[in-house]
């Protein structure tokens, strides 16, 4: 107690030191502190600015330190790595590839490579689950026929899953197609040129046939971008994967070529277009007969038969008869 009260009586007979330490103390923590938020504002910026882009991935909120951060990235050059390896390994089947991923609406420039290695990806984890969690005898014939099929399906889902979305989009393409052209040439009518009339009706289908529409913006970017209107078109058909569409492109640069009216061409394909729309509709009503004969075989003709036979099957039961 005695050396604390001394102590305690120095302090207050040293007044005016010990007031400037605490100043020179708060002064100093305050100035640590600002250069601190300040650093770390500017930190925040930095970190914002580089997420911005098409290429970058998001950071989460633990940092690039982050383990989703880094799996995240080894994915992404794992993908790239792929893609560049299979690029230069068979020029003209990833050409193919590319114009099918195109045509089912995935325009990656990595995009082969990520299905090439999707499809390792998905033959090895479900070998790997049917190896696991196969209820055959481990060792037998079953077991390994189990393990080869699992396999196999995960070898062949990424294309029947490239061919289902490009039939889906090439119907929904042969359906609006028509009503492209139909508007297309209102728009002609309206004394539009051809890059506004596709920019114009572009927009009017967005609701309709989003795909469509999405094609046709790209097309009208091509042509801002320098490319001529025969190219954009060639290329529109390619994406669309029509006939219908590389007709469509041939006719407009012969009409161009040829000085004709590109209107009145514009409503003769219009016309047939309709015409071959009708046409499929027809004939599908044609063959509706043919195809219910096959469920009514199967679903209505049994019910039939027990309506009618079962009374006299019961009465020949019971000795009626």
């Amino acid at each position: 107690m005695g050396l604390l009260s001394q102590f305690l009586a120095q302090l207050m007979g040293d007044g005016d030191s010990v007031m400037i330490s605490v100043l020179v103390f708060l002064a100093a923590g305050t100035l640590a502190f600002t250069v601190m938020a300040i650093a770390r504002v500017q930190g925040s910026i930095n970190r914002r600015a580089a997420n911005i882009g098409p290429i970058e991935i998001a950071e989460g909120p633990a940092g690039p330190r982050s383990l989703r951060h880094s799996s995240l990235k080894a994915a992404q050059r794992l993908g790239e790595y792929t893609a560049r390896h299979y690029a230069t390994g068979d020029a003209e089947g990833t050409k193919v590839l590319q114009q099918r991923l195109i045509q089912a609406g995935i325009y990656s420039p990595r995009a082969p490579g990520y299905f090439f290695l999707s499809r390792i990806v998905l033959a090895v984890g479900l070998a790997a689950m049917a190896f696991l969690f196969s209820p055959a005898e481990p060792g037998g014939s079953t077991f390994w026929l189990l393990i080869f099929a699992g396999g196999s399906i995960g070898y062949m889902a990424p294309g029947f899953f490239i061919r289902q979305r490009i039939k889906k989009r090439t119907e929904e393409h042969r359906a609006g197609f028509p009503d492209f052209l139909d508007l297309l040439v209102v728009c002609a009518d309206a004394g539009l040129s051809m890059e506004a009339a596709l920019d114009r009706v572009g927009s009017e289908l967005s609701v309709s046939y989003p795909s469509l529409s999405g094609n046709i913006h790209i097309t009208t970017l091509e042509i801002r971008a320098g490319r001529t209107m025969s190219e954009a078109l060639e290329h529109l058909g390619d994406r669309l994967g029509l006939e219908e569409a590389r007709s469509f492109a041939t006719l407009i640069q012969q009409s161009t070529e040829l000085g004709s009216s590109i209107t009145d061409a514009l409503r003769v394909y219009s016309d047939d277009m309709r015409h071959k729309r009708l046409s499929r509709a027809e004939e599908k009503a044609y063959s509706l007969p043919t195809r219910l004969a096959v469920p009514m075989m199967i679903c209505i003709f049994p019910v039939l038969f027990v309506v009618i036979m079962l009374p006299v099957f019961v009465r020949l039961y019971v000795g009626q008869y």
